[in-house]
């Protein structure tokens, strides 16, 4: 898809998002807006994956380990064909629905790992990436993990692994955006530096805006373009990036909006003519 395609599905995606906690009446509308871009550039651009067969044992594999911004994910796996018919209305995070407010890989076809379980994505990954080189497959794994997140110790245990296995095959995005549900990063740990870490363990590392489609599929040309490192892509990014309200406010990390805030995020995101 050309850039202007994916820059108006991106916006498309994260109006259904926030839909999804509006009707929900339940969610988490920041982390997932944060991540749009990265989202769309995976699945409608970089992704080898099949929709007809979620279960394709050469698809390349995803792990949103901040589980609790699957509506962005929700919202592309329905967009790309997952689901027959195409969902209408999620009832996310209601009693039986299998769009439950933390993913789960048995209930949501096209998710590979239940996560919510703050910290486990990476290990879960580099997981993956080992399966990989061991059954002699091709297929890549990206992860995306937040930055609050990486204050959790299993974190470093699967860098640690993934770079002394020389997983290649493996990408992990840090949705940089300042913030986790109690304060900002810098408050709670003093220094939200998660390049010069994933460097100190031995990391392929870039940083690029995390809004930029064409700087995301540039960045993922480069990763596929390493040999015996891992890749983190760190990416600056905007908490309820797209909807005004909602950006870089950290009382969205979790709410509905009202009525109005809600016609102000159709409106904001294109959803209105």
């Amino acid at each position: 898809m050309e850039t202007k395609e994916l820059q108006k599905l991106a916006s498309k995606l994260r109006l259904e998002a926030v839909r999804m906690v509006y009707e929900g009446k339940d969610g988490h509308p920041g982390p997932a807006l944060s991540i749009a871009d990265i989202v769309t550039a995976l699945y409608f651009d970089i992704m080898k994956v099949d929709p007809r067969d979620p279960n394709w044992p050469d698809r390349d594999r995803f792990v949103l380990s901040k589980g609790h911004a699957c509506p962005i994910w929700y919202a592309a796996l329905n967009e790309k064909g997952y689901f027959e018919p195409k969902v209408e209305h999620f009832n996310l995070r209601q009693l039986h629905s299998m769009f439950q407010g933390h993913p789960s890989m048995r209930s949501t076809l096209g998710v590979d790992m239940t996560s919510g379980s703050l910290g486990n994505g990476i290990a879960i990954g580099a997981g993956m990436a080992v399966a990989a080189k061991v059954q002699k497959k091709d297929y890549r794994t990206y992860v995306i993990c937040g930055d609050g997140e990486l204050q959790e110790g299993v974190c470093w245990e699967g860098a640690n692994m993934a770079a002394g296995r020389r997983l290649d095959n493996l990408t992990v995005f840090v949705d940089r955006n300042g913030w986790q549900s109690y304060k900002s990063i810098e408050f709670t740990v003093g220094r939200n530096n998660p390049a010069d870490r994933f460097r100190a363990f031995g990391w392929h590392v870039q940083e690029i805006n995390g809004h930029d489609i064409d700087a995301i599929r540039a960045a993922v040309t480069i990763a596929k373009s390493v040999k015996g490192r891992p890749s983190c892509i760190v990416c600056d990014c905007i908490k309820g990036k797209g909807v005004s309200y909602m950006e870089n406010n950290n009382a969205w990390h979790k709410g509905v909006p009202t009525d109005e805030q809600y016609e102000t995020a159709v409106k904001e995101l294109g959803g209105a003519d």
